[in-house]
């Protein structure tokens, strides 16, 4: 058994599930049906193990089953290294997410120091041909699965940003009020800045030499938050006072790390992303979750979770192969979703395998070995 793998889930009331429990021995999990059963809910759920709302980004009122609105709660058993934990994560009606680690109240910044995550979800299949602010996720859940102090880093800066932002709309022009907002920017963006370029250097290191089938990319921080020596808080919180005149005319901060953005090159040809095919955007995508999960697996100990939806369906039978013979090497317990249980026969009995179906009384889980 891998050394970081979930072995019993539970879900209650949990979007199209009002009650689902699995027992899990550690191998990688083929979840197949028809599109809409449920399928992608599981691994929502599992993501609610780790810092962040999800895969989804959802707010705690929308996971609740409709039309119940009850409310909702995950559990699970996670094996961490030479640990076991019990994890729950639930909402009331109408309340904020909670999290629970052996039976006592926690952040979720704890989630992230005990279990490590990393996904693939259809949405990210345009990442490279979209706006800015989908990369920059993208590379903060790289960045928070080596650093899980990158979580409250964001907060940190986002809340003071707010501050100031709203300081900027109602064009108050005293330099006082934004001397301790601009210093609370300075320390939380520049401890980004320097994670995600830390994360970069983690995945580079690990693409390098490394045996796979999919291609490798080069990614690069760029924009206004990549021009900030993330070294220098003086430097940082000076770059915002000098800017404070184009911030007022504007309305918002205009620089800093949530103005970043990152290139990515196809490196064996040499072309942008934004240039490739839609088959070889997907492989490089792969390849990165890939050579995060690698680089996991020597940082952390053991290889993380990873959550793959959808993954099969664009590849072909040579790259399907090839990802699950890497994941299978690897030693990550991967859930992955699929139509049909043939997208998974590479798999063999290297894999668990879960039905879901849709019925008149709910979504139905049904474990096959």
């Amino acid at each position: 058994m891998p050394n970081l793998a979930l072995t019993e889930l539970t879900l209650s009331h949990f979007r199209s599930h009002k009650a689902a429990r699995l027992a899990l021995d550690g191998r990688p999990v083929a979840i197949y049906g028809p599109n809409g059963a449920g399928k992608t809910n599981i691994l929502e759920a599992i993501s609610l193990f780790s810092p962040g709302r999800g895969l989804r980004r959802a707010a705690a009122d929308e996971i609740a089953r409709q039309p119940e609105a009850l409310g909702w709660k995950v559990t699970g058993i996670l094996q961490s290294l030479h640990q076991i934990h019990e994890l729950a994560t639930w909402a009331e009606p109408g309340g904020a997410r909670q999290v629970s680690i052996d039976g006592k109240a926690a952040t979720q910044s704890a989630l992230g120091r005990i279990a490590r995550m990393v996904w693939l979800v259809p949405s990210m299949d345009r990442l490279w041909i979209e706006g800015a602010e989908g990369r920059r996720r993208f590379l903060d859940r790289i960045t928070l699965s080596f650093e899980p102090a990158h979580a409250e880093n964001t907060l940190a800066y986002e809340k003071a940003m707010r501050e100031r932002n709203r300081l900027l709309k109602d064009q108050v022009r005293d330099a006082h009020w934004y001397a301790v907002l601009e210093q609370q920017m300075a320390h939380a963006g520049t401890a980004i800045q320097t994670s995600r370029q830390a994360a970069l250097v983690r995945l580079a290191e690990a693409q390098d030499g490394a045996e796979t089938q999919f291609p490798a990319a080069s990614l690069t921080l760029t924009g206004a938050g990549g021009s900030i020596p993330p070294e220098t808080v003086d430097g940082f919180a000076q770059a915002l006072a000098d800017n404070r005149r184009q911030d007022l005319y504007a309305g918002r901060t205009l620089i800093g790390p949530h103005r970043a953005d990152v290139d990515a090159v196809y490196a064996a040809k040499g072309i942008l992303a934004k240039q490739c095919s839609t088959g070889e955007q997907k492989a490089l995508l792969i390849s990165l979750i890939l050579s995060n999960a690698r680089a996991l697996a020597q940082d952390f100990g053991a290889p993380p979770i990873v959550l793959l939806d959808e993954v099969a369906a664009h590849l072909d039978s040579h790259r399907r192969a090839a990802l699950y013979d890497e994941i299978c090497t690897l030693g990550a317990q991967a859930w992955m979703t699929g139509t049909g249980p043939e997208l998974f026969s590479d798999l063999g009995d290297r894999a668990q395998s879960i039905k879901v179906t849709e019925t008149d009384a709910g979504t139905h889980v049904e474990q096959r070995n």
